[in-house]
């Protein structure tokens, strides 16, 4: 499979499974999203950053979590997925 192939089935799953995005009212304070969740909304962000512009109930970060523990999952998300960018592009030789 080429690059660009598995690039457009990875996008069409991350777009299809948007249905957990931050701010669409599955989580609550009785049921706040944890290190996990953190996880994944850090993979999403992107994602979430653009549907967010046009539906103002959805943002980046969920903001009934668990605190620390859902920090550390979406930063870590967020530096480790952005990082991982470098996996699909051509080196140099």
């Amino acid at each position: 499979m080429s690059k660009t192939a598995m690039f457009l089935v990875l996008l069409c799953a991350a777009l299809l499974l948007t249905s957990c995005l931050p701010g669409d009212g599955k989580h609550t304070a009785n049921k706040p999203a944890g290190f996990l969740w953190g996880i994944w909304h850090g993979w999403i962000a992107p994602i979430s950053l653009v549907i967010g512009i046009f539906r103002d109930d959805i943002g980046i970060y969920e903001t009934a979590n668990t605190g620390w523990w859902y920090d550390l999952g979406f930063y870590a998300a967020i530096v480790g997925g952005f990082g991982s960018l470098s996996l699909v592009r051509k080196r140099k030789d």
